[in-house]
């Protein structure tokens, strides 16, 4: 008996290791004490940011008329239209992902354990991190617009601090969100929402996209067309609310493919329809199609992700770990090799996206690898406390 309890205690601390790796423990809310960790999740977040990448050389030279990219930058329209057809929905794909997270992050942390966490990761770095990296997108954006001419010299870094936030506003108005998360939860004690959510089925999810096409015309910034209050949050409490089923994404699963084939028949002819035209501006963004378009893509990407892709491998892990820090790192890298490419290279246009994109990735790397590695300024940039 006794050779038999060390072998079954033996057996026990072999798989215990494995285990705390594959699963977090939740406590008890109608899914279960133990879930599997969501690895498709990851992997939409990790590859989402590497398309924000791509994405934002084409922005910088864009040739549409979006405001924020080079002036007078050589430009390729084939890139536009890939610029075009992505940005409809990758930034609702990464709210609702963020709402999946918050959900299952609230099952294991108070409210003010949850709010301190996020303060430290979101509110930090798009503010204080101003101060050490990003003064730098504000400093070449001055420069390119001609407005250095116009400045005190004295007064130069602290517009360009100002002015440096770039693509941090995801951050800025992700900490928003789960401030007000926090609210709607204390209303909402019994999870009753949640609860009603979790039973929707088809039906009930296809006809959203409504949700979103009115939610995209409110709460929007003027001129900083990235400030989309409204489709944002909507789409944050959609992940939190809907999406965090294990019954919906299921379901999602079971159509991902004629979900998938419709998304991309719908891209050709939102392509077809604003090829040429600014992408950004209102009456594309807050059309009922786009919000139709952009509803279908991200079903499908769901779906498919978890379908196919919940996974992990070294290379995914990764950059599972890194993908935060790559976006909070990778606008001030870009823009310094683009400002460098067009004012300096004078390369055939193609040859712009051909080198900035490598280029962006590797020195995005390097610099998250070297500045994770140095104590302060990690806390206030990559709101690290201690080096992984």
């Amino acid at each position: 008996m006794r050779k038999n309890n060390k072998t079954e205690t033996k057996s026990i601390s072999k798989t215990e290791p494995k285990m705390k790796e594959e699963i977090f423990r939740l406590p008890d809310s109608g899914q279960g004490g133990i879930m599997m960790r969501k690895l498709y999740l990851d992997n939409i977040r990790w590859a989402t940011v590497l398309l924000v990448m791509a994405y934002h050389v084409c922005y910088l030279f864009n040739g549409v008329g979006i405001l924020g990219g080079i002036p007078g930058a050589a430009n390729i329209p084939a890139f536009d239209t890939f610029a075009g057809i992505v940005y409809p929905w990758f930034m609702v794909l990464l709210f609702i992902v963020a709402g999946i997270s918050a959900r299952f992050s609230l099952q294991k942390r108070t409210g003010r354990q949850f709010l301190k966490e996020r303060a430290r990761k979101l509110l930090l770095p798009s503010t204080l991190g101003l101060f050490f990296v990003h003064w730098i997108t504000g400093y070449l954006n001055i420069k390119m617009g001609g407005g250095l001419s116009y400045i005190p010299f004295a007064l130069v870094y602290p517009i360009s601090v100002l002015s440096g936030i770039g693509p941090l506003w995801f951050i800025q108005t992700l900490f928003l969100f789960s401030s007000l998360l926090i609210l709607l939860t204390r209303l909402d004690k019994k999870d009753k929402l949640w609860t009603l959510c979790g039973k929707a089925g088809l039906p009930a999810i296809l006809p959203l996209f409504l949700l979103l096409f009115g939610a995209s015309r409110i709460l929007n910034m003027p001129v900083l067309t990235m400030y989309r209050f409204g489709i944002y949050f909507v789409s944050f409490l959609t992940g939190y609310y809907l999406f965090s089923h294990d019954e919906v994404q299921q379901k999602l699963e079971k159509v991902c493919i004629p979900m998938l084939f419709a998304a991309v028949v719908c891209a050709v002819f939102y392509a077809m329809r604003y090829d040429g035209r600014d992408f950004t501006a209102p009456e594309c963004l807050e059309s009922l199609f786009t919000n139709l378009y952009l509803w279908l893509a991200v079903l499908a990407i769901l779906g498919c992700a978890g379908k196919y892709f919940n996974q992990k491998k070294p290379f995914t892990d990764y950059l599972t770990k890194s993908s935060f820090g790559f976006y909070i790192l990778h606008y001030p890298v870009l823009l310094g090799i683009c400002y460098l490419l067009h004012f300096y290279g004078h390369f055939p246009a193609v040859w712009n996206y051909i080198i900035a994109f490598p280029l962006e990735i590797a020195g995005t790397f390097a610099a998250y690898e070297i500045i994770r590695r140095i104590p302060l300024v990690r806390y206030f940039v990559l709101g690290i406390r201690k080096k992984a």
